[in-house]
């Protein structure tokens, strides 16, 4: 069985699909940079909320 070289992409289309990987991984470090300052705001959350009903 011959190995047959893929079609090649237009050039268009490849850089079409670069940007929208690169984009895509941008959106992913964001997340994650964000995830740890969500996690605090939500325990801050949840201790006001522990507090209030400690002292109403």
């Amino acid at each position: 069985m011959a190995w047959t070289t893929p079609p090649r992409l237009d050039p268009e289309r490849s850089r079409r699909r670069l940007q929208l990987l690169a984009e895509l991984a941008g959106a992913r470090t964001v997340r994650q940079r964000e995830r740890p300052r969500r996690a605090r705001s939500e325990r801050l959350r949840e201790l006001i909320a522990t507090r209030r009903r400690i002292a109403g």
